[in-house]
């Protein structure tokens, strides 16, 4: 074999290492930490809305870090709290985030690492920006008392029903791509008749919109798009507050990319 050949396959033979290393170096950095991580997501209905600090929507979240294999659970707003003497969902406005998940805490009798306080606002943006979501409405139903934001004291020239501060909703069931605006009435509507009305089936629906923007959020389209990302990145930090600390990050951000399998 002659000396050039002899150089092309050592050449070759040390990008090949290199490459190696590299892709032993990412997996491992890339390997989320052992156990579990916890998260309690708070929704609230944010400005211009009447019980604006009030949690509407209570999620404890908790995944298995290496797997990604996650757990979802909402919890009742009516849950009492003894020691103060009110509901679960009054806990944020009158004691604050660490509060909230100390109270949640005890209930579970599970570690929550994480508290996220959401505004329902960064559905309405993210749905926007994502280009709509594909939600399996699960049972056809109606809300006729749906509020409208900005009328909770209109008088409805003297209407005694106040017909005038709500707006109707309908929707079909079936798989259906829904907006923003559609998307925020579908898991905040609380007056529909029959099974749609209560908490239960509507923290069913807030947990299938969770996954309908998890799925869009991990595609190539978005994820393979750094512009689109750092856009939706602006946007939930908008919206939300945390106690997350920034050297947690990456930590999380590792734990994240398991959820699209």
């Amino acid at each position: 074999m002659t000396l050039p050949w002899k150089k092309s396959i050592f050449v070759f033979g040390l990008v090949l290492l290199i490459l190696g290393l590299l892709i032993f170096a990412l997996t491992f950095l890339l390997q989320p930490k052992p156990g579990r991580t916890s998260f309690l997501i708070l929704g609230v209905a944010g400005e211009n809305h009447s019980g604006d600090d009030l949690t509407d929507s209570m999620i404890f979240l908790s995944t298995e870090n290496q797997t990604g294999k996650t757990l979802i659970l909402s919890l009742p707003r009516d849950i009492w709290v003894t020691p103060l003497r009110a509901k679960l969902n009054t806990v944020y406005h009158y004691q604050g985030l660490a509060e909230t998940k100390k109270t949640v805490e005890e209930i579970l009798g599970q570690k929550v690492d994480y508290g996220i306080l959401i505004d329902f606002k960064l559905f309405t943006q993210l749905v926007d920006d994502l280009g709509g979501v594909e939600v399996t409405v699960e049972r056809t139903f109606d809300d006729d008392k749906y509020p409208i934001a900005g009328k909770e004291n209109d008088l409805c020239d003297g209407d005694p029903e106040y017909q005038c501060r709500y707006e109707h909703l309908h929707f079909e069931a079936g798989r259906q791509t829904m907006d923003g605006t559609t998307a925020l009435k579908y898991v905040r509507s609380r007056n529909a008749e029959g099974e749609e009305g209560t908490d239960f089936a509507r923290s069913q629906r807030q947990q299938r919109l969770l996954l309908a923007i998890q799925k869009k959020i991990f595609t190539p389209k978005v994820m393979l798009n750094p512009w689109r990302t750092w856009q939706l990145i602006k946007i939930t930090l908008a919206n939300i507050k945390t106690d997350i600390p920034s050297s947690d990050y990456f930590d999380l951000i590792k734990t994240a990319l398991k959820w699209r399998k």
